[in-house]
């Protein structure tokens, strides 16, 4: 009886125990304002920030009282997963900015880079992947690569569909801290596919088999397979 009782409790008591978990964004348009939705509609408390304070502030006030808005400095800090919702040409400049404040943190890096928009550091990122150049900039922090491979608008349409769920491919060397951001996945109304380390999180950025692949598990899993 006492089994029975646990079993319906613990999973309750997870939940709970992840939703004490803060998150701050370092941007505030298409993506950091959907994910952050996305969290506070699961109970979480975010913090945005953006180059204006007036933006991050305007976004915060639409999302409720879990919301708030501060300066990047303050979100990092407050966060305890970081999210960079930045064009991928600003995570050098971030990465001089904010590592120090990041460092041991989990960092989701939903970015992706395209060449026309993001200049050099596109080449590289192409070359040696998204997830292994951010860690790059932000040495120390537990980098996790995820939320970059579908578009906002068709995980904003998605979330919390009639099962299957839609998957999202997500990546890190420290188990951990992918454990986490699968529960963020899970949060938001999706389901993860964890694709392996850090470095395997090439196979879902730009030009990998696995970008914009709007599918289930199963179906995902067998796609990155078969590649």
């Amino acid at each position: 009886m006492l089994v029975g009782l646990y079993s319906l409790i613990f999973p309750w008591l997870c939940r709970a125990e992840s939703a004490q978990l803060k998150i701050g964004l370092i941007g505030a348009g298409q993506v950091g304002s959907t994910l952050a939705k996305f969290w506070v509609d699961a109970g979480y408390h975010v913090m945005l920030s953006a180059r204006s304070l007036d933006e991050a502030q305007q976004q915060a006030a639409q999302l409720g009282p879990l919301a708030s808005a501060g300066t990047p400095e303050q979100a990092a800090s407050f966060g305890d997963v970081v999210v960079l919702a930045v064009p991928y040409r600003a995570i050098p400049a971030l990465g001089k900015q904010l590592s120090g404040v990041v460092k041991g943190k989990i960092l989701l890096d939903p970015s992706n880079f395209y060449p026309s928009r993001d200049g050099a550091i596109a080449a590289t990122a192409a070359h040696d992947g998204a997830g292994i150049t951010t860690e790059h900039y932000f040495p120390g922090a537990r980098v996790v690569r995820g939320f970059n491979s579908i578009d906002m608008s068709v995980l904003r349409t998605e979330a919390h569909r009639h099962p299957p769920l839609l998957a999202v491919p997500i990546a890190g060397d420290d188990p951990s801290a992918v454990g986490i951001v699968a529960d963020l996945v899970r949060a938001a109304g999706f389901d993860p596919v964890i694709t392996g380390d850090l470095a395997s999180s090439i196979a879902f950025q730009p030009s990998g088999p696995g970008f914009e692949v709007k599918t289930d598990a199963t179906r995902l899993k067998a796609v990155l397979a078969r590649k």
